[in-house]
């Protein structure tokens, strides 16, 4: 009988540890998407993408604040997706803003050519 108790107890002791190792990871990696999310949430700011990218941009912060919340409350899954997605969100608000930025340059270039092509002419038919 003292066998049977000794096996017993030892099972349910694998089982809890298993649980608590479970669970303890489940945490782990809620934290840190949330915390590689909120990083590209902050470099699609510094990126500029409030400006070029509003909708996208409003949109990554307002899913970084409910994952907050949702790790606050204890729901790591809840808050691993919505991380990700605010990661989406953000990396797609700073490619539109670098696309922006990318065309305003372009165009600015485009008008230089333009202005020098003017002078040449100018100059050409003196």
């Amino acid at each position: 009988m003292t066998n049977n108790l000794r096996i017993s107890f030892i099972t349910i002791c694998s089982a809890v540890a298993v649980l608590i190792a479970g669970c303890s990871s489940m945490k782990t990696p809620a934290t840190a998407d949330v915390a590689v999310s909120k990083a590209a949430v902050d470099n699609a700011a510094s990126a500029g993408a409030a400006e070029y990218a509003p909708l996208e941009m409003t949109s990554a912060r307002e899913k970084m604040a409910l994952a907050n919340k949702a790790m606050t409350d204890k729901d790591y899954k809840l808050a691993s997706e919505l991380a990700s997605q605010a990661q989406a969100d953000a990396k797609l608000a700073q490619s539109k803003a670098s696309s922006a930025k990318a065309r305003a340059a372009a165009d600015a270039l485009q008008d230089d050519i333009r202005v020098l092509r003017e002078e040449l002419n100018r100059s050409n038919t003196k």
